[in-house]
């Protein structure tokens, strides 16, 4: 393969181990890399374990729309051992301080019963939040669609139009637009927060690519390792270009892509990632089909 220029090589590596003796920290993606919503990658955890096993720090960091604590409950279910990380930094995490931000002031939540727990998070640290319908709400806070299983955004299109009329601003708590549930595809709360900011609409996101997860993700690392982490040996791991990698890039990190994840359909072999990289004007500093040691 032949690079321009202004393209920088991306190391195709088969193990972790190749470049781990360059990195001190991981700052790992969860759904994608280390599970795919129904079981965990044995292969994927073992690789985290072994690098934490050779002194290296571990933070899992994750756009789900939980807090942290609950996303650890659901690796257990998962089988992802405690081996595998030292710590998690959710994005959810991150939206609480944002909700706690605006108070006591009324919100309209978008997103499945099962994230309701974040308001109650919230709510532990002051002022309570008031959940009321879309036409007593001051913002909307969206955590997912109502029921991912059969809905798509097309679904929201009246929502989405009620809420610009108002000019409703929009807290986005995953901002990404699609996973994998196993071999299925299904819609999360970035594709409605890209839908509303198409029609002109406010959107806030928590997660990643956004700087709050990572800096409070590095400040987990140095916590674990004890001491102070340079940067340059701090490696995020990611399956989606538009959060992992494009966070890693703003941030000035290393990262490694893993082409088995969310855009495995568009890589018929790990060879044609160029032209993916090339599409997001992104170029990661290494490439893997799945995470392994």
């Amino acid at each position: 393969m032949t690079f321009s220029a202004e393209t920088p090589p991306v190391r195709i590596i088969r193990g972790l181990s190749e470049i781990a003796d360059a990195y001190d920290a991981v700052l790992c993606d969860v759904w994608g890399v280390v599970h795919n919503g129904d079981a965990s990658f044995p292969a994927a955890c073992d690789a985290l374990a072994r690098f934490r096993a050779k002194g290296g720090a571990v933070v899992l960091i994750t756009n789900a729309p939980r807090p942290g604590a609950d996303v650890a409950l659901q690796l257990v279910d998962l089988g992802v051992p405690r081996a595998a990380y030292d710590a998690l930094i959710t994005s959810g995490d991150v939206t609480v301080e944002m909700v706690r931000a605006h108070g006591a002031a009324p919100v309209h939540h978008i997103g499945p019963e099962r994230d309701l727990n974040l308001f109650e998070e919230a709510a532990a640290g002051g002022v309570a939040p008031r959940l009321t319908d879309l036409a007593g709400a001051d913002y909307v806070l969206c955590t997912g669609l109502f029921d991912d299983d059969v809905e798509t955004v097309d679904d929201y299109r009246d929502t989405l139009a009620r809420m610009r009329a108002r000019s409703l601003p929009f807290i986005c708590a995953n901002p990404d637009l699609v996973v994998h549930r196993g071999d299925k595809l299904i819609y999360c709360a970035g594709a409605l927060a890209q839908a509303y900011e198409a029609i002109g609409g406010d959107v806030v996101c928590a997660g990643k690519p956004f700087p709050p997860i990572y800096k409070d993700a590095l400040t987990l690392a140095e916590k674990a390792a004890g001491r102070p982490i340079d940067r340059a040996r701090v490696l995020v791991i990611g399956d989606a270009m538009r959060t992992d990698i494009a966070g890693a890039v703003d941030q000035g990190l290393d990262s490694l892509f893993v082409s088995s994840g969310i855009h495995r359909h568009e890589l018929p072999t790990l060879r044609d990632h160029h032209g993916l990289f090339a599409r997001a004007g992104l170029w990661p500093t290494a490439a893997i089909h799945d995470l392994v040691w």
